[in-house]
This record gives structure tokens, C-alpha cells and sequence, in this order.
């Protein structure tokens, strides 16, 4: 599993990868629902999140193999799927708060037309 991730440790995939960089991917998934941006502008950000994430492992903890191709898809899913996930509990929020006579909560991540 550790070769697979590409890091030398999992104490340091659970440190940046889903502590330091999963949080900032979490908060550019709220960013953009936020400034009512599309969707689909969290993946060049979930792209990108995930060089950092590998930068940072290598940067920091001076590990050649942080740029393993695996290493680098496995965690840029995970970014994305938290920031998608961040995306959508805002756009869920934000729409039952600005419109409460139109929309009301239906779970975590959805809001359906008040009958």
C-alpha cells in the first residue's frame, strides 16, 4: 500500500495529504460554491492541489519517489472527492439560506422546492 501511495510513511500521507492538503482542497470546494462558480472549476484546483501535495512531499521530507504517478492519481482523486463534497454541501446551504421560501433542506448535500 505504501509503495502504491509513493511516500515513505503513512503517518506523512495522513499528515499532508488528507490534514494539510485535504483542508485546503475542502476550502477551495467552498470558495467556489461561495462565488457561485461551476462545478467543474474544482478539477484544474484538484489538479493542481495534488502537485502541491506531492511538492510537499518531497519538499519536506526529502522523498524522491514522491512523484510516482500512482502516488500522485490516488491522492488527487481524494482532493477532488473532498472538494466536490465541500462544493455541494455549500451550494446546499447557500441555497436554503438566500431562498428559504423557495428551497428546504432534503440530506446533507441536496435541498428540494418547498410544497
Amino acid at each position: 500500500m505504501i509503495e502504491l501511495l509513493g511516500v515513505p510513511d503513512l503517518l506523512i500521507t495522513l499528515f499532508i495529504t488528507i490534514l494539510l492538503v485535504g483542508f485546503a482542497a475542502f476550502l477551495t470546494g467552498r470558495a467556489l460554491a461561495n462565488t457561485w462558480r461551476p462545478a467543474w472549476q474544482m478539477l484544474p484546483y484538484g489538479l493542481l492541489l495534488g502537485f502541491a501535495d506531492r511538492f510537499l512531499v518531497w519538499g519536506l521530507f526529502d522523498h524522491t519517489e514522491g512523484a510516482s504517478i500512482s502516488g500522485y492519481l490516488i491522492d488527487t482523486v481524494y482532493l477532488l472527492i473532498v472538494g466536490f463534497a465541500a462544493y455541494r454541501l455549500t451550494q446546499a446551504s447557500k441555497m436554503v439560506m438566500q431562498y428559504p421560501w423557495l428551497y428546504e433542506r432534503a440530506g446533507i448535500f441536496g435541498w428540494r422546492e418547498k410544497i
